[in-house]
């Protein structure tokens, strides 16, 4: 009786063993990836984002498609806008990779989500090719934190050819278009004005002194062109706002707003969420050069400016306070202004730029101190950022707490004393946010 009983369980848990096999070889055809691609597709095509055929068309691969021409290169062209400088080359041509990249399969962003229309704004970063997985890591940060909500384009320059590389991978990564622009070699060079060997000269005494940057030619190139062109590019004349965003920073809280509408509604054309010292030793005489601008251009001057925050005696001496422009949020209206392009042409022939080591960030700081009212400057206590070697972390708990916040409040740099965060609430006659004294 008992070995009838093995055979009977023998019999049926091979005839369960043949049904399985059976269940397995029919569904072959499609495996598990397939039909989440496939489903994937379907939903796209019915929304209508999914278009097959055309240059920048996302495939069901999940990649963006380049259009290329017979070398492999994609196809570039010229812009002219006679009103704003010499012509700009820059990949406008609708061979161009763009977005949105919704991409294919569970890991491509969600569309937009968020509610209300969309300012006239851009994300904005100069970089080159070699930074192309630093900067990754900054669109990602980026993008989960704000922009898979809201997809504002990011605008890419480069005083060189952008790659293939670069290109697929920030295009696969941007949740609104993805567009390159060439620099001009006259926004990017010396000017005819400067000597060059004075200049050297410059370089070779700050390398002796040890002078971060002080010996490099890009460095100022790269201060010079973002304190007078960036703006300036065709590019970026289609946009009215722009944020600024560097290779390898991080955004450790969610943004759960759309500062680019924050600033247009509340008439702010500035923004910073760092500030700090200047080094002295960089830029000796550019006050002295402000200070002779002022009075050949006292029009340009704000009554309500910020003069306070910039210098400890009425304007005689620069105490060295700027916003640090990494991060910035600004109308890009006010850059191309009379006042303030006649401010960087007066500044430009000064020659600081190569003479000594004129930053953009005091560059920026000074005209945004004097030719805007101190009510059109905003300090975003509650976007927290990152970029080596400081880091704004909210101050705050409940802040922290309601926007998923992963800094550490102890380091926060703004009440440290080399911030000059702490002069800008005085001189607004803010009150402080609470909890700031445990953080001084």
């Amino acid at each position: 009786m008992a070995g009838s009983t093995r055979y009977l369980r023998y019999i049926i848990a091979a005839f369960f063993a043949l049904i399985f096999i059976f269940f397995i070889s029919s569904s072959s055809t499609r495996t598990i990836g397939q039909q989440y691609t496939q489903t994937a597709a379907d939903i796209l095509k019915n929304q209508g984002i999914l278009r097959g055929g055309g240059s920048g068309a996302i495939d069901t691969s999940g990649k963006s498609t380049f259009a290329s021409d017979a070398q492999g290169k994609t196809d570039v062209g010229n812009v002219v806008n006679p009103a704003m400088g010499p012509a700009s080359t820059e990949a406008s041509s609708p061979k161009q990779p763009t977005s949105p990249n919704t991409g294919i399969g569970p890991t491509a962003f969600p569309p937009a989500k968020a509610p209300g229309a969309r300012m006239n704004a851009t994300f904005v970063t100069l970089a080159r090719n070699s930074d192309v997985w630093e900067i990754s890591r900054s669109i990602r940060q980026v993008e989960d934190r704000f922009n898979h909500a809201y997809n504002y384009d990011w605008v890419f320059l480069n005083d060189g050819d952008f790659d293939d590389t670069f290109k697929k991978v920030t295009t696969a990564l941007t949740s609104g278009k993805a567009r390159y622009g060439k620099i001009d070699k006259e926004h990017w060079g010396f000017p005819d004005f400067i000597d060059q060997e004075k200049a050297k000269k410059v370089r070779e005494d700050m390398h002796e002194r040890k002078i971060i940057y002080g010996d490099s030619i890009s460095y100022r190139h790269m201060c010079r062109y973002e304190s007078g062109f960036f703006f300036r590019h065709p590019l970026m004349l289609e946009y009215e706002w722009y944020w600024r965003v560097e290779p390898s920073i991080e955004l450790y809280c969610d943004i759960a707003y759309d500062p680019f509408k924050f600033m247009a509604d509340n008439k702010k054309k500035y923004s910073f969420v760092l500030s700090l010292y200047e080094y002295v030793e960089t830029i000796p005489t550019l006050w002295d050069s402000v200070k002779k601008f002022m009075k050949q251009h006292p029009e340009h001057i704000a009554d309500n400016n910020s003069m306070e925050f910039l210098s400890d005696d009425g304007g005689v001496t620069y105490n060295h306070c700027h916003f640090w422009s990494n991060f910035e949020i600004g109308n890009l209206n006010w850059l191309r202004s009379k006042a303030y392009v006649e401010y960087f042409d007066f500044l430009d022939k000064e020659g600081g730029f190569f003479y000594e080591r004129w930053g953009d960030a005091p560059i920026h700081s000074i005209a945004a101190g004097l030719m805007l009212p101190k009510e059109e400057i905003h300090f975003f206590n509650d976007i927290a950022y990152y970029h080596v070697p400081f880091t704004h972390c909210p101050t705050g708990e409940q802040m922290r707490l309601d926007l998923k916040c992963h800094c550490n409040p102890k380091d926060n740099f703004d009440w440290n004393g080399y911030s000059c965060t702490n002069r800008w609430f005085d001189m607004n006659k803010l009150p402080k946010p609470e909890g700031y004294e445990k953080e001084q």
